[in-house]
């Protein structure tokens, strides 16, 4: 069963542009941020919002990776880009709702991965490391390229990487078993974005070094 199966393919085409639209509303951001010019700005949209998607495909060897097939992947972030160029200000503003649509991508993105790669072949530990890196793969490129520390992989944020895993093990879980349906697929989706406004709703975030003596330099 294909997360596909969910929705007819207009509205999974449409879900999937959603994602990438607010995916790269966030890079956009922080490339106004680290005071990049337009050319940058676009960039980190980019970037951000296939960054994971195409890592997926290139593995799994789906070429070219849907991002250069389908116009609309590719477009969408650009205009995201032209969005917060001019109108960053007000983008800013609305912070905390674009955070919840950035929660329901993680979700969707890595339930989505997860089945594309389990189609492809991949054993479900695979398919379950592929469905992680689709969600977070754009976040930790963006990051990288704008000179930070990954933000999956700081502990005072938020947790993002957790709600992905376990959307994905979910997912291969209902694999495993033979439960995997419109419905199991959906609740995992859900699972992982629920998790994720959870954890920005009340800071959640995972444990350091166990024992970890105070003589450490905080970073």
């Amino acid at each position: 069963m294909q997360l596909q199966q969910l929705f007819s393919p207009s509205i999974q085409h449409t879900l999937d542009v959603i994602g990438i639209f607010v995916f790269a509303i966030s890079g956009a951001l922080l490339a106004v941020r680290k005071n990049f010019d337009v050319f940058g700005i676009g960039v980190m949209a980019e970037v951000t919002a296939l960054g994971g998607g195409i890592f997926r495909d290139v593995i799994i060897g789906a070429v070219p990776p849907a991002a250069f097939t389908d116009l609309g992947y590719f477009i969408t972030p650009l205009i995201a880009a032209l969005v917060v160029f001019f109108l960053h200000p007000h983008v800013e503003r609305i912070q905390s709702a674009v955070l919840v649509f950035d929660a329901a991508g993680l979700g969707l993105f890595a339930v989505s991965g997860t089945t594309k790669a389990y189609s492809y072949g991949l054993n479900l530990t695979a398919s379950a490391a592929l469905g992680l890196a689709t969600a977070v793969g754009g976040g930790v490129l963006r990051d990288v390229l704008a000179n930070e520390v990954p933000s999956l992989l700081r502990w005072d944020r938020d947790l993002y990487a957790v709600p992905a895993i376990v959307g994905a093990t979910t997912v291969v879980l209902c694999i495993r078993y033979d439960a995997l349906n419109p419905f199991t697929s959906g609740l995992a989706v859900v699972t992982a974005f629920v998790l994720r406004l959870l954890a920005m709703r009340y800071h959640w975030r995972a444990p350091r070094a166990w024992n970890r003596r105070s003589t450490v330099r905080e970073e």
